[in-house]
């Protein structure tokens, strides 16, 4: 793993750290790469919660646009070229497949496919320097990271439309008010609040954590008879673990 991803493991809780700050933390074919093998590490790590973040005055502004535009110009580069387009699609199938749930933590800009494969993030908290843009359109290329489903999922089709098709930069604030961050915080205490709901995240009974989260995702997709069966089984599974049984005798005797 290069320098410019950083992974660190603090007891349930992993970090991953886009770590070029000097560059903006731009995203080449390697970075992507080192991104992907960052998230397959912290799987096998059994993070309950993932912090992942970013070093720098800004987030990233996504692609590298001189690599990018190597590739494209450079007809012996063409297989290199699709390596690097299906890197950014791959980067979202792991985040997605990670049993742990993942925060990410925005702050300055944070821009195109640096933003869209944050998407596949469960919770997103902004500082309030955060600046979202999505430009694409406007250099003729297209969007990654299955954002043109999660963000109509996230925040409804209307509001993904106006922000890929028009281009335009939102803030924090606008982004908390149509629900495509779950918080906003002084930048000054970002950290300080992703390790307080991290902290959060991994007090909860493992099992039904990650539960949560898979079958969450996954009756966005399917019917509801579906949502139901699955819960039912998931109910039985938690219940017959034995977690639930310490949690709960703690629970009442506290009362």
């Amino acid at each position: 793993m290069s320098e410019a991803i950083r992974y660190e493991k603090e007891g349930a809780i992993g970090r991953i750290m886009l770590n070029n700050p000097q560059m903006a933390n731009p995203f080449s074919r390697d970075v992507l790469n080192d991104l992907i093998n960052a998230f397959k590490l912290s799987r096998e790590n059994k993070d309950g919660c993932v912090i992942y973040g970013a070093e720098g005055r800004n987030f990233t502004f996504g692609a590298d646009l001189k690599y990018g535009y190597e590739l494209m110009s450079n007809p012996e580069k063409r297989s290199e070229a699709a390596e690097y387009l299906w890197a950014w699609q791959e980067l979202t199938s792991v985040m997605l497949e990670h049993p742990g749930v993942i925060i990410v933590g925005y702050h300055g800009w944070i821009v195109g496919g640096g933003f869209e494969h944050t998407l596949a993030c469960d919770l997103r908290i902004a500082a309030d320097d955060t600046r979202i843009m999505l430009p694409e359109l406007d250099m003729g290329i297209f969007f990654s990271n299955a954002s043109t489903r999660l963000l109509p999922q996230i925040i409804g089709s209307g509001r993904a439309k106006e922000l890929m098709i028009m281009g335009g930069e939102i803030g924090a604030e606008e982004a908390l008010r149509i629900g495509l961050v779950n918080r906003v915080c002084m930048s000054n205490e970002l950290n300080e609040v992703l390790k307080e709901v991290a902290e959060k995240i991994v007090s909860k009974d493992p099992l039904a954590l990650q539960l949560a989260k898979k079958l969450i995702n996954e009756a966005q997709e399917g019917t509801i008879d579906s949502a139901l069966y699955k819960e039912g089984r998931a109910m039985i599974l938690t219940g017959q673990s034995g977690g639930a049984e310490q949690r709960i005798k703690a629970f009442l005797k506290m009362k």
